[in-house]
């Protein structure tokens, strides 16, 4: 019987006569008791949740059961995989998906589960795993490696990674990362499923695996190795970020000379104080303090035709060097460290000591 014509069909352009299709033949919706239905053996999915948790999914489907899970019958998946017979025993259907709910019924000892029945799904086995993963992919309810092995068994039907990329309207590149994951070992599956190791680490580490055939104990010696790298790498960017955040020091006024260090600030370099009103501070013990002045001299080489820079610094009669020591490293940096403020060379120091570290994790 047709439907009555709407007034606003011609206004939306809309259409009436659609036939609807009665579907009972091949998709007929059962209440199944759950002795007569037994879950697929071919199912990549392995967490379910814990047991409170589907003792809470169990008494939810009591209440209410609003999805219906797919089935095929016995025959229909026994002639995809005959040699299951004897592990789904004496049953009249078998799940495509929705174990989760089979499972929660279960543990509320809950009769039945009501089902969809529709052998068109198991017609041929790549039709029959697509029903089965595309569900849990489509909507993520996989974890990583669960999903890898979920896309691993649709490759082996559909016979390529491009021709599963191709029928998910994914690239190829969706297909071979989550592929990778099926070869780290279990200990590092497990850390990934765990969230302990990022998927970028976990797929470099599959491919590095897979290419070298490595094991379980050479894949967790790598991966205490990028440890150490990241944490290295994190804490560069992060001395890196602190230092761009820190005030630029005032510049002076054109034709005078930059302001040095608070005399009443602690030399950084030489651990002493200044009075300012003593014109001319009494000399430390040269044994274990020495002048900055005397330090310089002793160690900074004298450039023919420049000042020498601790002699300048030290506020001779030239208060900056003609050229500054640009060739010697040692030079440059006790000029620089004699006019440097105190946090800076706190800042200074802090960097070069994790270049250091980061160095030595390299080199080992």
């Amino acid at each position: 019987m047709m439907a009555k014509h709407d007034e606003f069909d011609d206004f939306f352009s809309d259409e009436d006569d659609t036939p609807v299709v009665d579907t009972r033949a091949d998709g007929r919706l059962l209440r199944v008791p759950l002795s007569r239905l037994a879950p697929n053996l071919v199912n990549p999915r392995t967490d379910f949740g814990t047991e409170a948790e589907l003792i809470d999914l169990g008494k939810s489907l009591l209440r209410r059961q609003i999805q219906a899970c797919p089935a095929v019958s016995r025959g229909a998946y026994l002639k995809l995989w005959p040699d299951h017979a004897q592990q789904i025993g004496d049953v009249d259907y078998v799940l495509v998906t929705g174990e989760r709910r089979y499972r929660g019924s279960v543990a509320v000892s809950s009769p039945t589960l009501n089902c969809v029945v529709d052998d068109g799904l198991a017609k041929d086995r790549r039709a029959f795993m697509e029903a089965v993963v595309s569900e849990n992919v489509d909507r993520q309810n996989f974890n990583p490696i669960e999903e890898a092995y979920a896309v691993q068994s649709l490759v082996a039907e559909f016979g390529s990674n491009r021709a599963v990329a191709q029928h998910f309207e994914r690239v190829d590149g969706w297909v071979t990362q989550r592929v990778l994951l099926t070869h780290l070992a279990a200990e590092a599956q497990d850390l990934v499923q765990k969230k302990a190791m990022p998927l970028d680490a976990a797929r470099s580490l599959g491919k590095l695996a897979r290419d070298n055939e490595w094991d379980g104990t050479q894949q967790l010696a790598w991966w205490r190795d990028e440890q150490k790298l990241r944490a290295a790498a994190s804490a560069e960017r992060s001395a890196a970020k602190k230092a761009a955040k820190a005030p630029a020091a005032p510049k002076a006024p054109t034709g005078e000379q930059p302001a040095g260090p608070d005399p009443q600030e602690a030399d950084p370099f030489y651990g002493r104080k200044t009075d300012p009103a003593d014109p001319a501070p009494k000399e430390p013990d040269t044994t274990e303090h020495p002048p900055p002045a005397k330090a310089a001299e002793d160690s900074a080489p004298t450039v023919p035709g420049q000042a020498n820079p601790a002699e300048a610094a030290a506020g001779g009669e030239d208060q900056q060097p003609k050229l500054f020591p640009y060739e010697d490293g040692a030079a440059a940096a006790r000029y620089l460290i004699l006019k440097m403020p105190a946090d800076e060379f706190n800042s200074m120091v802090d960097l070069l000591n994790k270049h250091r570290e980061r160095q030595a994790v390299s080199a080992g």
